[in-house]
């Protein structure tokens, strides 16, 4: 596993890849944080096309990311972050409406639990799910990464340039 970080307004985020392509982004300094282990190597110069993708997102001049996904989970853990994926930028659903993306309505708590697992912040959008009455509901990196996160997609979603 090769790692790098990259800086953002709330700390660093962790990027690991391995070579079936992309296995972790999170925040450092989150509820949940990973970090590298001694068989992991650090490497910025594999990673800087990762990084920078996240720059740009940060910078609000992206609104999707183009890198090879490898995030391991369960087919229902793989399912819901599917349906994370097709999260349009800016905007947020309820974990019900996911539930429903997937087939299965009744496994809201499963489809949080599954969210809670998502190895791939920001590019698979977890932070997007809110609770059904609108509130801000569990996040890994911390509610107050995900009120930035939700805030800056708003932010840029009406006047996004899309930079190459």
């Amino acid at each position: 596993m090769q790692y790098s970080f990259c800086d953002s307004a709330h700390g660093p985020l962790l990027i690991a890849i391995d070579r079936d392509g992309l296995r972790y982004v999170e925040f450092v300094r989150g509820e949940q944080p990973v970090t590298p282990t001694d068989q992991w190597q650090r490497d910025d110069l594999a990673l800087a096309p990762f990084v920078e993708q996240f720059a740009a997102y940060f910078a609000g001049r992206l609104r999707r990311f183009d890198l090879p996904l490898a995030a391991r989970g369960t087919p229902f853990q793989q399912s819901v972050w599917r349906a994370l994926g097709d999260i349009p930028y800016g905007e947020t659903v309820s974990y019900l409406e996911i539930a429903q993306a997937i087939g299965n309505p009744k496994a809201v708590r499963a489809v949080g639990a599954a969210n809670g697992r998502n190895p791939l912040s920001i590019i698979v959008p977890c932070h997007r799910v809110i609770g059904r009455s609108g509130e801000l509901t569990g996040y890994a990196g911390g509610i107050p990464i995900k009120r930035w996160l939700l805030a800056l997609e708003q932010q840029t979603a009406d006047h996004f340039v899309l930079t190459p």
